[in-house]
């Protein structure tokens, strides 16, 4: 009575600021790690991604007969609003208090035209939710973003947003949470796993 999802960050886009709604593609020259994911991966799973050019590129590069669902826009990363293409450096000098309070206390402080963490992890919530009314799913990939992996982390585990934001999710790295439908409990099986 599990649905084990296998949350595997794309590849890197080499973006030098915000990069959320953004269409930026991924880097998959790395065919070495890709063959290593693909290995790693269960076959018996079905797999998704959001419907950014760089998660669908993610999963076609590390699909290996796996059933396919349809893109998933509700995955997309976190939308930075204005902050959207600005280096890091730009937006703290502009908005300093802005910037500590997204930051430092991640909760209700957003971008200005963008999603809060708050308003991600509702999203990321109701998107997994909607996975789970099916019943059990057996294997499930995620061809997903930094900040969708640490969603679910943190509602998998109930630590504050705080705390999830010390975690490192690397590109190609997989997150293995499992949910367990009778209990509706999560079950955390591994973070930032390199194959």
């Amino acid at each position: 009575m599990t649905t084990s999802y296998w949350f595997v960050r794309h590849g890197p886009t080499h973006a030098k600021g915000f990069c959320g709604h953004t269409d930026l593609p991924a880097d998959l020259t790395d065919t070495a790690q890709i063959e290593r994911l693909k290995a790693f991966l269960p076959t018996d799973a079905k797999i998704l991604s959001s419907d950014l050019s760089r998660t669908r590129e993610t999963a076609r590069a590390i699909y290996n007969g796996q059933q396919r669902l349809p893109e998933a826009p509700e995955f997309r990363e976190m939308h930075f609003g204005d902050w959207e293409g600005r280096a890091f450096e730009s937006v703290e000098k502009s908005d300093p208090a802005l910037w500590r309070a997204f930051w430092e206390s991640p909760g209700s402080a957003a971008p200005p035209n963008g999603e809060s963490w708050h308003q991600l992890t509702g999203r990321i919530e109701a998107a997994l939710s909607n996975l789970h009314q099916s019943g059990p799913q057996g294997n499930i990939i995620v061809s997903a973003h930094f900040a969708v992996i640490l969603a679910a982390l943190q509602l998998a585990t109930g630590m504050p947003a705080a705390a999830v934001f010390s975690f490192k999710i690397n590109n190609f790295s997989v997150t293995k949470l499992d949910y367990l439908h009778e209990s509706n409990n999560w079950r955390v099986m591994g973070v930032n796993i390199l194959a």
